[in-house]
């Protein structure tokens, strides 16, 4: 696989998330990421730490950028918990788990985030927490979007072969047929 190409696509969902979202910086994204869906194979069959490391460098890039914070899912063999830094999981008053995701248990994409942070941390989950989220090949990161979570309509569908579903949340709506909204929540 090209994997500038995948680098560069990753790059492009971040950013266009970032846009259709309408996330600010210090915003909360959460990613979940299938290698081996990437490489167009069946999710957890084909770990590739190559792979994963091409699309982080395209996330990080895009969340720089845009001052996100960053939560990584790993794999349902740790049970869906969340890579994040230290300063997140104080910020959100997250409860540390000990864990360190490898790429046959958590996923090379969460293994691959956990190696460059300067304080990486492992949480049982984010409390509904975050504010937009983007899964990278079927691994189901919606349970982690504060509700009420929203698909949003990308243009970039694939990173590599793997299918991109992006969300991010709204404010419920409240009230009856008096409410008035402001439209710029929805």
């Amino acid at each position: 696989m090209d994997l500038l190409q995948i680098e560069k696509e990753s790059e492009q969902v971040v950013n266009e998330v970032y846009e259709l979202a309408k996330l600010k910086a210090g915003d909360l994204l959460v990613i979940g990421c299938s290698s081996s869906t990437v490489q167009g194979e069946l999710i957890g069959t084909h770990s590739s730490v190559e792979l994963a490391e091409a699309v982080y460098r395209g996330v990080k890039k895009a969340v720089s950028k845009n001052g996100l914070r960053l939560a990584v899912q790993c794999c349902e063999h740790l049970n869906r918990a969340i890579i994040t830094d230290r300063d997140t999981m104080e910020k959100y008053g997250l409860e540390q788990v000990n864990v360190i995701p490898q790429p046959k248990a958590g996923g090379s994409f969460a293994t691959t985030f956990y190696k460059d942070l300067k304080e990486p941390v492992a949480v049982e989950n984010l409390k509904a927490g975050a504010d937009a989220g983007i899964d990278i090949g079927g691994v189901l990161i919606g349970m982690h979007i504060k509700p009420v979570v929203v698909p949003l309509k990308i243009t970039n569908k694939k990173i590599g072969e793997a299918i991109v579903i992006a969300a991010r949340r709204r404010p419920k709506f409240v009230g009856g047929g008096r409410a008035v909204y402001d439209e710029n929540l929805e």
